[in-house]
C-alpha cells in the first residue's frame, strides 16, 4: 500500500494526469461506448458513410498510439474498442440495408 501511495504521488504521475496523453484518449472513450450503447438501436438509424469513416480513424489512431514515443496504450485501448464496435455497426447497417430486404 505504501509503495502504491508512493507512485501516485510521484511527480511522473502527476504529470501523466495532467498531459493530453492521458485526457485525450479519456476524453475519446465517448466514442466507442456511444457506439457500444447504439448497438441495441434499430439499424436504419446506422449511418453508412459515418460508420466507415470511423472505421478508418480508428485503424489510423490505433498505428499512431503505437508508433509515438511513448506508447500510448489507454489511446490504443479506446481505438481498439471502437474499430470493434464500428465493424459491428457496420455489419449491422450492410444486414439491413442490403440483406434484409432480399428475404422480405
Amino acid at each position: 500500500m505504501n509503495r502504491l501511495m508512493k507512485i501516485l504521488r510521484s511527480k511522473e504521475t502527476r504529470e501523466y494526469f495532467m498531459s493530453t496523453h492521458f485526457w485525450g484518449p479519456v476524453a475519446n472513450w465517448a466514442i466507442p461506448i456511444a457506439a457500444i450503447s447504439d448497438i441495441q438501436r434499430d439499424p436504419k438509424f446506422i449511418s453508412g458513410k459515418m460508420t466507415f469513416a470511423l472505421c478508418l480513424y480508428s485503424a489510423m489512431f490505433m498505428r499512431f498510439a503505437i508508433k509515438v514515443q511513448p506508447r500510448n496504450m489507454l489511446l490504443f485501448a479506446c481505438h481498439f474498442v471502437n474499430e470493434g464496435a464500428q465493424i459491428t455497426q457496420g455489419y449491422r447497417f450492410i444486414n439491413y440495408h442490403y440483406f434484409s430486404k432480399e428475404q422480405q
